[in-house]
């Protein structure tokens, strides 16, 4: 396992989390986030690439705090995981982007009305996230074991994903859905951007509510995959946190970027399933062999750029 050193002091954690804050209040309030209106290709582009550029500068910023705090080679240990880790929840954020797509698609929901859907889901996610990193990080420094058992879970998990990667689910008989209907009443049409609506005297929920649920559902299942999948890099609580939540700020931006594409990727699931292979067999290997975070680094980018090379040769004439 590496990772032994934890870095996070007071003063990063408050200060990472304050950054948080501010750029999701940027994206609510400042450059449309609560407004229905598509978002285009290109606007989703530009977004995308300031995510990206953002992480990358926190990595050197995180480096440069490091290298004068901690000394040179902890510093190179720490970005390489960063940036290991946020590769690695980036490339499995895109089967989260496949989900929303059927699930939007299921409940015909606008692109105009997506984006609030999004965002909500995106605050959900960072909630969500959170408490899962926190109980995980104390999980593994108290019982070290149970990184055979994520091993274990993430190989189970690739090979199902490869074995089902032409399966579609059936988002409209949802277990989580089925449930909220039976206890919520449900007000069926379209109702703009509203979750609860009036009538006659009584509120009602409306189906863009469902939307939400199932899209919160989701996301915690897809967390229960990612987030042991990152403890095979790191067991420093801050680098999971950060590389998580760079990954999640990024996801709204990326999914109307592939919205309209995102047919021409779906070999990349083969990728990402041999993805969490590789990873689950890196802990279950361990206690004989330790493969180094730039190796794996290597080896996940390696899987994902071929993965997304074929899809587009293969669809190239599309």
């Amino acid at each position: 396992m590496t990772g032994t050193e934890h870095i996070g002091s007071t003063a990063l954690w408050a200060g990472f989390v304050a950054f948080v804050l501010l750029m999701l209040a940027v994206d609510l309030w400042v450059f449309g986030g609560n407004k229905s209106e598509k978002v285009t290709a290109r606007a989703a582009g530009a977004w995308s690439l300031g995510w990206f550029g953002l992480a990358l500068a926190f990595n050197g910023g995180l480096w440069w705090y490091l290298q004068g705090s901690v000394g040179a080679e902890i510093a190179g240990q720490k970005s390489l995981e960063f940036l290991s880790g946020y590769l690695i929840e980036k490339a499995l954020s895109v089967d989260n982007i496949f989900i929303f797509l059927l699930i939007f698609s299921a409940f015909q929901v606008k692109p105009e009305y997506q984006r609030r859907v999004l965002i909500y889901g995106v605050l959900g996610a960072i909630i969500m996230r959170a408490i899962m990193i926190l109980a995980g990080a104390w999980v593994v420094s108290e019982f070290s074991w149970v990184l055979y058992l994520f091993g274990a879970f993430l190989l189970y998990t690739g090979v199902k994903m490869f074995r089902a990667v032409d399966h579609q689910p059936d988002v409209r008989n949802n277990p989580v859905l089925r449930f909220a209907r039976r206890y919520l009443p449900v007000a069926e049409g379209e109702h703009g951007e509203k979750f609860v609506i009036w009538k006659d005297g009584k509120r009602y929920v409306t189906p863009l509510l469902l939307v939400l649920i199932l899209i919160e559902a989701t996301d915690l299942v897809f967390a229960v995959d990612s987030i042991p999948a990152i403890f095979a890099i790191t067991s420093d609580p801050f680098i999971v946190f950060t590389s998580n939540m760079f990954a999640i700020l990024g996801l709204r931006a990326l999914y109307f970027l592939l919205a309209d594409i995102a047919g021409r990727f779906h070999l990349l699931k083969y990728g990402l399933a041999l993805v969490l292979c590789f990873i689950g067999l890196k802990m279950l290997l361990l206690p004989w062999l330790h493969i180094p975070v730039h190796i794996s680094l290597s080896v996940v980018a390696a899987l994902i750029a071929a993965s997304v090379l074929a899809s587009l040769y293969v669809t190239r004439n599309n």
